[in-house]
């Protein structure tokens, strides 16, 4: 008994380390890589908008065909350290390019590397849990916290010397945090041989089209509720996405200091609420959580509408502590509604559907969006070579509008009539 305790002790340990690493990783470049590209790169909002659209890219691509070979093939933290691995070379040769025509093919190249494990880390700790309503978010917070780690991290580098710059720069405005994210890949990726053996669990089946396409994860599709689901999340990453193309950008353009730290803030929030998930699963339930989320991306979106630096700074705070919400509200627990949705042998399968049309398609549209709203409320400098500004408050209600017509559409369609076993759970 005390060797069975140990045991699955050191899974639980194992698997919150591996969350911790990947979403330091994340952290490293997702928040400011906006404001390296505009600064070193000198690319505009467009370019910016398309960068964030290679990750949705990568996610529309290859979950589907490495949740196949993961659930067939390989062992899954095999596959891991393969991508992780592979991912550290690209992003640190990424990093190295002086223009965006240089950054952007290689920056493809290393998504189509990150974004499959997004949905692998979760298959791989679903297939090791009992309970994984209760379990998940307790391990799942270790990669909140590692998010947090890469942007105090970067946050704290110090002022750096860039040529053409007669004054130092912030280390967000250079490529030290991709270089910062490409070593812990390759830290990620020799952990990753370390973690639970997890076979795959189709192994000997006949390879189909079927197979190949994923259309197994698209039968969930046949269940109303589900079909909704997929659409409210879908619709709802377009309008997301330009949090995490330009709220870093923003800040900066309006003189926050120290931005990314900051933006860290979330993701303590998001600690807090995520071991609360167990508490307002019990007492919400799957709708009612879902429709907060909704709500509180809407509630955030005004806060940056009309908050400042000087006195406003207050309700920048404010949208930055409301992403516990936002996130753990819709994406955590979407995320154990399609783990008690799917069957274990195509539980990796359907990890990756959800990443396919959150981090995909509907962060594909966004990313391009944002960009376009971006560059349509751009302010001409008032001097000749001077820094150019936009006109920030038009440009975030235009996803805190498209949050709130999300928001209607699901509360009225999405309907659960009777909770998936395990979802109630006890505070």
């Amino acid at each position: 008994m005390t060797t069975t305790a140990a045991g699955a002790g050191s899974i639980r340990f194992r698997l919150s380390a591996m969350m911790f690493i990947q979403y330091f990783i994340y952290g490293s470049w997702l928040v400011t890589l906006g404001t390296f590209l505009g600064s070193a790169l000198k690319a505009n909002g467009t370019d910016i908008g398309t960068a964030y659209s290679l990750p949705a890219i990568a996610a529309i691509v290859s979950p589907f065909l490495v949740g196949m070979i993961a659930d067939r093939f390989f062992a899954t933290e095999k596959v891991l350290a393969f991508l992780h691995v592979a991912g550290a070379a690209v992003l640190y040769f990424a990093a190295t390019q002086v223009t965006f025509a240089g950054f952007w093919p290689l920056f493809l190249v290393y998504v189509l590397c990150y974004m499959p494990t997004l949905a692998l880390t979760n298959a791989l700790a679903f297939d090791h849990m009992s309970d994984p309503a209760t379990e998940f978010p307790r391990i799942r917070v270790l990669g909140t916290i590692g998010f947090i780690a890469a942007g105090w991290a970067i946050g704290f580098l110090p002022d750096q010397s860039v040529a053409g710059e007669a004054a130092m720069v912030t280390a967000e405005k250079t490529a030290l945090p991709l270089l910062l994210g490409a070593g812990a890949s390759l830290v990620m990726g020799l952990f990753c041989l370390t973690l639970p053996h997890t076979p795959p669990h189709n192994a000997g089946k006949k390879l189909s089209v079927r197979d190949i396409l994923g259309l197994d994860a698209l039968a969930l599709m046949k269940d109303r509720s589900f079909a909704v689901f997929v659409l409210g999340s879908f619709l709802l990453c377009i309008p997301l996405q330009f949090y995490y193309a330009f709220a870093n950008p923003f800040l900066n353009e309006i003189g926050v200091q120290n931005a990314a730290a900051k933006m860290t803030l979330g993701q303590m929030s998001e600690i807090g609420f995520m071991l609360l998930m167990p508490f307002f699963f019990a007492r919400l339930g799957i709708k009612k959580l879902l429709l907060i989320g909704m709500a509180a991306w809407t509630f955030r979106y005004l806060l940056f509408a009309y908050g400042n630096a000087g006195s406003g700074m207050w309700m920048l705070y404010l949208a930055l502590l409301v992403h516990g919400v936002c996130y753990d509200f819709f994406f955590v627990t979407g995320q154990i509604y399609v783990d008690q949705q799917a069957d274990i042998r195509i539980r990796a399968a359907a990890q990756g559907f959800i990443a396919l049309v959150t981090l995909g398609a509907g962060q594909l549209i966004g990313s391009k969006l944002s960009g376009l709203v971006v560059d349509a409320n751009q302010i001409a400098a008032s001097i000749p070579g001077g820094a150019v500004t936009h006109d920030w408050t038009k440009i975030w209600f235009v996803p805190a509008m498209g949050a709130a017509g999300v928001l209607l559409i699901f509360a009225a369609l999405f309907n659960v009539k009777a909770a998936p076993a395990g979802v109630a759970m006890p505070a």
